[in-house]
């Protein structure tokens, strides 16, 4: 086992992983931008050290200031988190030149998966279902043409480096096609440096539901049961739930063993999730893998008893798992507490946070790194916290939330919690009738 561990991130995960490894016995190591000097996981890591300015470019991720922090401090692993470094491969590679274990995929696992246009080639291979579209990038305009007219519209375009929504595009006739491809392409290249771009079916009324699973160094793998990911704006995710409202036994057996199918054809190490849209026939296409720890997790761990941080380090100092699947005994849900103004767009509302109370009671869990005079800087994600449930059932759960809700007080910015207590009294949601067109239409 691991002596020392460097987090290579920074709020709420870092604390999250900190505190595993202190449970474990392990030494930690966290790392700081000038910007997060006072956070918590700062003061509760065994060693702090500082990695550079604000800008993320210069210290989140600065390959060469996380590796000298790790060398100056001996320590033996590093665990990326999510977000930032997690899936660079060039990263993951690094470590190990160095004799430092990276807590997570290999390269070229990561490579594997992160290319889109790949990992659905790779997943065609192993016989998981995908969404029906181009084979491969495509070439130019003209074969973007063609291929929508073999593939039916709608289609849509997609970045296949992408993310957070970014160089996609949603194309429901033939002459909105050019603009859709130019647009796409330009926005790809400037967020990502890739303007590839490839097309799929677009499915309509999808739910967004995701397969957690584990594998170790000698080729076991097992699936954790699902989460459901639908409620999202903007592609980012809002609120998750497991089990899924939409979910059956015979469709959560067939998305476990695809997702076994998908982890196993790139032999995949750690903890990760594989992604896949369901339509409302409930025929499910994989859409891409995530080979890291997802902010999801908690949910999971919730329903299942289940420690997926100490799982990841167990994997990677090379454990082996049992290959048992794990299914909901439970229902939790988890809402994302962003220092967001709902009632304005969602504009981010960094700042202060001049009182801070947490809610409380059985079966409510807070993962934050947020306290009462802590200052939300504007250079990172504005997640403060996410508030976790569990209960019997999915009523019981939805209940819980909204007394949990109304017990969680942030004062001095402002914050989604109005709209998360808004969703809970919602029908529809209460009713578990939603998709990923969910955002659309909600009044607030």
């Amino acid at each position: 086992m691991f002596k020392k561990i460097l987090i290579a991130n920074r709020g709420e995960i870092a604390l999250r992983v900190i505190r595993t490894c202190k449970e474990m016995g392990i030494k930690t190591v966290a790392v700081y931008s000038t910007a997060d000097k006072d956070s918590l996981p700062v003061r509760f890591a065994d060693e702090a050290v500082c990695i550079g300015p604000a800008v993320s470019a210069q210290s989140y991720l600065s390959i060469p200031n996380i590796i000298a922090a790790a060398e100056i401090t001996n320590a033996d692993a590093i665990h990326p988190g999510y977000g930032f470094l997690s899936e660079n491969a060039k990263f993951s590679e690094i470590c190990q030149q160095h004799g430092i274990k990276f807590i997570g995929a290999l390269p070229d696992q990561i490579n594997a998966m992160g290319d889109k246009a790949t990992a659905k080639a790779t997943m065609i291979a192993a016989g998981v279902p995908v969404v029906p579209g181009s084979e491969g990038l495509l070439k130019d305009l003209d074969d973007a043409l063609k291929q929508a007219e073999i593939v039916g519209y709608p289609i849509i375009l997609k970045a296949t480096a992408g993310g957070g929504g970014r160089g996609m595009r949603i194309v429901w006739k033939p002459e909105d096609l050019e603009p859709a491809w130019d647009s796409a392409r330009q926005e790809a290249g400037a967020a990502f440096g890739n303007d590839g771009i490839y097309m799929e079916k677009f499915v309509e009324e999808p739910r967004h539901i995701e397969i957690q699973i584990a594998g170790d160094q000698f080729g076991t793998v097992c699936h954790l049961s699902e989460r459901d990911c639908s409620i999202q704006r903007r592609h980012q995710k809002l609120v998750e739930e497991t089990p899924s409202p939409f979910m059956t036994d015979e469709l959560r057996e067939a998305m476990g063993e695809a997702a076994i199918k998908a982890a196993k054809a790139v032999n995949y190490e750690g903890v990760g999730t594989v992604e896949f849209l369901v339509d409302k026939h409930r025929n499910f296409y994989f859409m891409e893998m995530n080979t890291r720890i997802q902010v999801e997790h908690t949910i999971t761990e919730e329903v299942i008893n289940y420690d997926l941080i100490k799982e990841q380090i167990k994997i990677a100092s090379g454990y082996t798992i049992s290959g048992k699947n794990y299914y909901p005994q439970m229902h939790a849900i988890q809402c994302r507490i962003n220092a967001e103004d709902p009632y304005n767009d969602f504009r981010p509302s960094p700042g202060k946070i001049t009182s801070y109370h947490c809610p409380g009671g059985h079966g409510v869990r807070i993962d934050t790194h947020a306290y009462a005079g802590y200052i939300i800087p504007p250079n990172y994600d504005s997640m403060i916290s996410k508030l976790i449930v569990v209960a019997q059932t999915r009523e019981e759960a939805i209940l819980k939330m909204k007394r949990a809700l109304d017990e969680y007080i942030i004062e001095g910015i402002k914050t989604t919690i109005p709209f998360h207590q808004k969703l809970m009294e919602n029908e529809d949601f209460k009713e578990g009738n939603f998709t990923t067109k969910f955002m659309e239409t909600f009044k607030f």
